[in-house]
């Protein structure tokens, strides 16, 4: 399992939201010290989302992606970016940024067929995105348009439109988690597990390290184990080191 290190941009900072909900930001400053700070640690992998464009559409972070895509090759570790990728040229646009991976959300959702030129033009270099809310009758609904819709979808529902796709990994987010520290969402993870043949990564909750032990203990019936986890504000927060959590996510077996 490996660590991935999450910096979320929004005009050229670093932030953090609660929830998904702009209101809830929190301000950490300069993206690139903390991208160092992660690298030195050991980090392979950096996830950058870039809540602007996610927002609007806009690539209001372009030239601080590039800095974060550069610096990372420089430790030969490597970048998946999300946030607003609505087209194939929109995916480009960040791999000629340096990004290694490109994370696909809405669009995935809405315009499959899109998801589907993306994947053809740049194979393996493409993740989805899958953000979830549990809603009151205890199904799990996909959200879009960065959470601020909900699909009227469920999650088992989405998994299975990728499953023919040559996708590099599923996200999976947990958005009533997301930044709260209160654990990540064992049992639908281990669900998600279970649903998709992809590689997938867990997102949303992580607070301790004993969150990131946990999750290197999910796995299928099939043996599948998830491949990565993403941890933002416990890292900046410094709640966990990412050294410690690099080393947790190595002892998952």
């Amino acid at each position: 399992m490996d660590l991935f290190p999450a910096i979320d941009l929004s005009l050229g900072s670093a932030v953090r939201l609660r929830k998904g909900d702009f209101n809830e930001m929190t301000n950490y400053g300069d993206p690139t010290a903390i991208a160092q700070s992660f690298l030195e640690a050991g980090a392979r992998w950096l996830h950058v989302v870039d809540l602007d464009g996610a927002r609007s559409g806009e690539r209001k972070n372009a030239s601080v992606i590039r800095s974060l895509c550069a610096l990372a090759q420089e430790f030969g570790a490597r970048v998946e970016v999300g946030g607003g990728v609505r087209s194939v040229d929109d995916a480009g646009a960040l791999i000629a940024l340096g990004a290694d991976r490109v994370i696909v959300g809405t669009t995935a959702v809405e315009e499959p067929v899109v998801l589907e030129e993306m994947v053809a033009q740049y194979p393996e270099q493409i993740a989805v995105g899958v953000d979830y809310r549990t809603l009151a009758d205890g199904r799990s609904e996909v959200a879009l348009r960065g959470w601020l819709k909900g699909s009227g979808q469920a999650v088992r529902d989405v998994l299975a439109r990728f499953d023919d796709l040559s996708l590099a990994a599923l996200i999976v987010t947990a958005i009533e988690r997301d930044g709260t520290f209160e654990g990540p969402d064992i049992t639908g993870l281990a669900a998600v597990v279970e649903l998709t043949k992809h590689p997938v990564i867990a997102s949303g909750g992580v607070g301790a390290l004993t969150d990131v032990l946990d999750l290197g203990g999910v796995v299928s019936t099939s043996g599948k184990r998830l491949s990565g986890v993403v941890v933002g504000k416990a890292l900046v927060d410094g709640r966990i080191s990412a050294r410690e959590a690099i080393e947790a996510c190595e002892a998952s077996v």
